[in-house]
C-alpha cells in the first residue's frame, strides 16, 4: 500500500536488519579489557594457541595500517601542497606552523627532561646493561639526512620508509603548482585518490577493537605484570608528562595566545585523540585529525596543508617528552652521568629531530638518535622495547592533540578561524571523518554553511 502523502516512508529490510553497535569508543573499551583477560589467561595457564592467536591479531591489524600508510602519506602531502595554491598567504602560514610546531617541541621536551630529573627513572629498577640489547635499525644523523631521497620510487613503500615517501610526495605537490592549470587533472586523480585511500583506511580502523585486543593480549601473554613494576616509574613518567602537554600546555597556549575555549577544543578534537591511542599511529589517525581541525573552524585550504605536514614531522610525544626521559633512563641503568652538554643535546635532537619520527616505528627510531647522539649505549633500546606497546598509546595521542591544537593558534593569530564553527564543535564517531569530502578547491561554495550546520552524526557520538 503505497504511503500517505507527507508520511514518513516506511523503513526498508535492510534497514530493518541493520545491527546498532555501541559507540566506537565502547568498541576500544571492551577490545582493551578483552585483550587484557586473554592474555593474563593465555599467560597463566599456558594457553599456546591462545598467545598466537592474540599475537596474529595484533600483527594482522599493525600490517593492515602500515599498507595504508605509504599511498596515505604520499597523496596527502602532495594534495596538501596542491592546495596552498588557493591561500593568499600561504607562505607565512606554512612559517607560523613551523614556529609553533618548534616552540611546542621546546616546551615538551624541557617537561620531559624536569620529569625525569626529578624522579630518577632508572634508578632501582633491578635492570642491569645485561638486559638490554642493540636494536636491528639504529639511526644516527647521516642515516636521517642521506636516508631522506629514495634511490627508487619502490623501496619507500616496501620497506615503509616514510620520510622518503614525504620527499616524493613534497616532489610531486610543488611539481604540480609549478605547471599551474596543465597539472588541474592530475590534482583531480590526486584528491580522488586520497578520498579511495581514507575509505579504506576507514575499513582498517573499524578494526581497532579486535587490534587493541591482540596487541594488549600479546604484551600481557609475553611480559606479564612483572614488567610494569619494573618500569613503574618510567611509566608514570611518560604518561605524566604526555598528559601536562596535553591538558596543561596546549589548553594554556590555547587560551593566551588563541582566545579560544580548551573545553571547546577537545570536545571537538576527542575523537582524534581518542582514536590515536589505541591505533598508536598518527598518520593513520590523520584524515580523523584533519576532519576535526576542520570542524573547530581551520579553513580546509590550510587544514590539508597543516595536519599532514604534522602528522609527520610533529611528535611531542614520540619526539621530546619520550626521548628526554629515554635518554635519562638508559643512562642511570648503565651508570653514566649526564651533565648540561648532554641536556642541551637533547633538546636540539628533540627540535631538530621531530621528522625522523615518522611512520609507525618512530620513537624507536628518534631513541637511537637521540642516544647515538649522546654517545650511550644503544643496547639501553632493547631495555624499552618490551614496554613500548603501553607507552606508544599516550605518545601518539598527545602528538595528535598538538597536531589539531597548533592550525587552531594559528587560525586564530592570523584571523582565519572561523569562531562560530569552533564554539560549536561537537565530537562525533570518527566513521564520519572517512567519509570522502569534498577536497579545498572542488566546489566549496558551502564551505561556510556546512561549518555552520551541525552534520549528520553516522551513528552514536564518541565521548
Amino acid at each position: 500500500m503505497p504511503a500517505a502523502p507527507g508520511s514518513e516512508p516506511e523503513p526498508g529490510p535492510a534497514a530493518r536488519r541493520r545491527i546498532s553497535l555501541p559507540p566506537f569508543w565502547a568498541q576500544i573499551l571492551v577490545g582493551l579489557v578483552a585483550g587484557v583477560l586473554l592474555g593474563w589467561v593465555a599467560r597463566t595457564w599456558q594457553v599456546e594457541w591462545l598467545g598466537t592467536t592474540l599475537s596474529e591479531i595484533g600483527r594482522i591489524f599493525v600490517q593492515l595500517l602500515r599498507l595504508a600508510v605509504g599511498p596515505l602519506v604520499l597523496l596527502a602531502i602532495a594534495v596538501s601542497i596542491t592546495n596552498l595554491r588557493r591561500v593568499s598567504n600561504a607562505a607565512r602560514l606554512a612559517g607560523q606552523t613551523l614556529l609553533w610546531f618548534l616552540i611546542t617541541s621546546l616546551i615538551a621536551v624541557a617537561i620531559g627532561l624536569t620529569i625525569g630529573l626529578l624522579t630518577n627513572p632508572g634508578s632501582g629498577t633491578g635492570l642491569t646493561p645485561a638486559d638490554g640489547a642493540a636494536p636491528e635499525n639504529s639511526g644516527s644523523w647521516l642515516d636521517f639526512l642521506t636516508g631522506i631521497i629514495p634511490t627508487d620510487v619502490v623501496t619507500p613503500f616496501t620497506e615503509l620508509r616514510v620520510l622518503q615517501i614525504v620527499f616524493l610526495g613534497v616532489v610531486l605537490g610543488i611539481a604540480a603548482l609549478a605547471l599551474g592549470d596543465r597539472a588541474a587533472p592530475a590534482i583531480r586523480v590526486g584528491e580522488a585518490l586520497l578520498a579511495v585511500v581514507q575509505k579504506a583506511l576507514w575499513w582498517i580502523i573499524r578494526l581497532a577493537p579486535l587490534g587493541t585486543l591482540g596487541l594488549i593480549g600479546r604484551a600481557i601473554n609475553e611480559y606479564g605484570w612483572d614488567l610494569l613494576g619494573q618500569y613503574a616509574v618510567f611509566t608514570v613518567d611518560v604518561y605524566v608528562g604526555s598528559l601536562l602537554v596535553m591538558f596543561g600546555v596546549y589548553p594554556l597556549l590555547l587560551r593566551v595566545f588563541a582566545g579560544v575555549s580548551p573545553m571547546r577544543f577537545f570536545r571537538g578534537a576527542w575523537p582524534a585523540i581518542q582514536l590515536a591511542f589505541v591505533s598508536r599511529s598518527s598518520v593513520g589517525t590523520m584524515p580523523v585529525t584533519q576532519r576535526v581541525t576542520e570542524r573547530l573552524g581551520v579553513p580546509r585550504e590550510y587544514a590539508s596543508f597543516a595536519v599532514p605536514f604534522g602528522a609527520t614531522t610533529k611528535m611531542d610525544g614520540c619526539a621530546a617528552i619520550y626521548p628526554a626521559l629515554a635518554a635519562i633512563f638508559v643512562a642511570e641503568i648503565f651508570g653514566i652521568d649526564l651533565g648540561l652538554q648532554e641536556y642541551l643535546l637533547i633538546v636540539f635532537v628533540s627540535v631538530i629531530g621531530s621528522a625522523a619520527t615518522a611512520g609507525l616505528t618512530g620513537a624507536t627510531v628518534m631513541t637511537t638518535l637521540t642516544l647515538s647522539t649522546l654517545g650511550l649505549p644503544l643496547e639501553g633500546v632493547g631495555l624499552l622495547l618490551a614496554i613500548d606497546p603501553i607507552l606508544d598509546m599516550i605518545r601518539t595521542a598527545a602528538n595528535v592533540a598538538g597536531q589539531a591544537a597548533v592550525p587552531v593558534i594559528v587560525s586564530s593569530r592570523e584571523r582565519i578561524l572561523d569562531r562560530e564553527a569552533y564554539d560549536t564543535a561537537t565530537s562525533f564517531d570518527p566513521s564520519e571523518a572517512m567519509e570522502p569530502t569534498p577536497t579545498a578547491g572542488a566546489d566549496s561554495s558551502g564551505a561556510e554553511a556546512e561549518r555552520a550546520a551541525p552534520e549528520p552524526v553516522a551513528g552514536t557520538p564518541a565521548r
